[in-house]
């Protein structure tokens, strides 16, 4: 099965647990893991906070498409987007159409309860960081929902159980073609 599956990219809010998972998942798999924001530090030499602070949100997401591109290119890999990587149309294709796409759904109290401490978030460094969330959440959830194969509540049970799950999921999922979204389970 595993060499049949095509690429499987998970997308989903902050603190949803895609680095988490998608680690446990490409060990599984036997697959390189990859983070499209830790691409991007290493690409550039500069932290995601940096890139926002001297280039602002328009300078990071420039850069994070064209990382989206090259990365969703490649085969056999486990990828986590960035939380914002849906808002371009562009990497919606690119996620959509050259792999399996896993949107990981966070609850806003899941995702306060991960990230409310965390100062490498530079979205949330404002006065009402849950406002920020949920805004987030309302913008964005029917874009992870329109870009997703599979949806997979988090925040419920423990990772490595995720994982088994979705591995349960994945084993439908075996050639490259992808399903269009009216057509995925739940």
């Amino acid at each position: 099965m595993v060499e049949e599956l095509p690429s499987v990219f998970l997308v989903g809010p902050m603190g949803a647990g895609k680095t988490t998972i998608g680690k446990l998942l490409a060990k599984q798999l036997g697959r390189t893991f990859v983070d499209s924001d830790w691409y991007i530090e290493s690409q550039t030499g500069a932290d995601i906070a940096w890139i926002f602070a001297k280039e602002g949100e328009a300078g990071f997401r420039e850069r994070e498409t064209r990382a989206i591109d090259e990365l969703t290119q490649k085969d056999q890999i486990v990828l986590a987007t960035g939380g914002g990587a849906v808002m371009c149309a562009e990497n919606r294709a690119f996620l959509h159409q050259r792999g399996i796409v896993v949107y990981l759904n966070a609850p806003v109290d899941v995702q306060m309860a991960r990230t409310a401490k965390d100062k490498s978030r530079p979205l949330l460094q404002q006065p009402n960081p849950r406002k920020i969330l949920q805004d987030l959440y309302s913008t964005r959830d029917p874009l992870y929902r329109q870009v997703a194969h599979i949806i997979m509540p988090t925040g419920h049970t423990y990772p490595r159980h995720m994982v088994n799950q979705l591995l349960q999921q994945l084993e439908s999922f075996t050639d490259s073609t992808a399903i269009a979204p009216e057509d995925k389970e739940n």
